[in-house]
């Protein structure tokens, strides 16, 4: 039973702490002055102007996500270059060819739908 009570108090402190460096203790140290220009959409105090809904070109999304994947993917490159010295070095070599293989055929995909083109 000892355990589960410190699996339960770990659980209260990891979803308590959070709420309380969001939510209270911010409250507390900020100023709460909401006047007109602040309420308003953009707060560099221009008066609002067209409709806030304009459609984007689908091309931009891809763009964006395929950079997100690519920059997500090579991070996974520095902790293999640090174990790299630790482990059998043939095989993390090829682990690593494969790994690069999966992008350099992610990037042909992207490049053959044209989703590389900034138009």
């Amino acid at each position: 039973m000892g355990a589960y009570v410190d699996i339960l108090v770990v659980l209260l402190a990891g979803f308590s702490f959070p709420i309380i460096n969001v939510w209270v203790i911010s409250k507390m140290l900020r100023r709460d002055n909401p006047y007109p220009k602040k309420v308003t959409t953009y707060e560099s105090g221009m008066t609002p102007f067209g409709d806030a809904r304009i459609k984007f070109q689908l091309s931009y999304y891809f763009f964006a996500l395929l950079f997100v994947v690519f920059d997500v993917e090579t991070v996974f490159l520095y902790p293999w270059a640090t174990v790299f010295q630790s482990t059998d070095r043939v095989f993390a070599f090829w682990e690593m060819i494969v790994f690069l293989g999966i992008l350099a055929a992610g990037l042909v995909y992207a490049w053959k739908k044209k989703v590389l083109r900034w138009v």
